[in-house]
């Protein structure tokens, strides 16, 4: 990636991934493919590695006197913690339109969820 394209992506990566929660993934995946480029399969693997940090540092950032139901946060994770297993599992086997095509939808389905709640 271009020295001057990576300080304004993570930028952005960061504020979404703080204001959404690990929302800064729909902005790196695609950033990494335009402007690194990067293929598919590398993009998302990257945008994993980047993901970690920033959601820990958000993490401690926004939890800090909130009220949080950590019963849930247990549940949850322990959720998603076998679901990363077999979803990046997954991401080795599936092909470079598949991922593109289904990551998109997911976007979608997102997007229109939020539009209309």
């Amino acid at each position: 990636m271009k020295k001057k394209y990576a300080l304004p992506i993570g930028l952005l990566v960061g504020l979404a991934n703080g204001l959404f929660g690990a929302g800064g993934g729909t902005v790196l995946v695609p950033a990494l493919e335009k402007f690194k480029p990067l293929e598919t399969h590398k993009a998302h693997a990257t945008a994993l590695a980047v993901i970690l940090p920033l959601s820990v540092v958000s993490a401690v950032v926004y939890v800090w006197g909130v009220d949080v139901d950590w019963p849930a946060v247990g549940m949850v994770s322990a959720g998603g913690v076998v679901g990363g297993v077999l979803g990046a599992k997954l991401l080795r086997k599936i092909s470079a339109g598949w991922l593109n095509m289904l990551f998109g939808l997911f976007l979608a389905a997102g997007a229109i969820r939020m539009l209309f709640s």
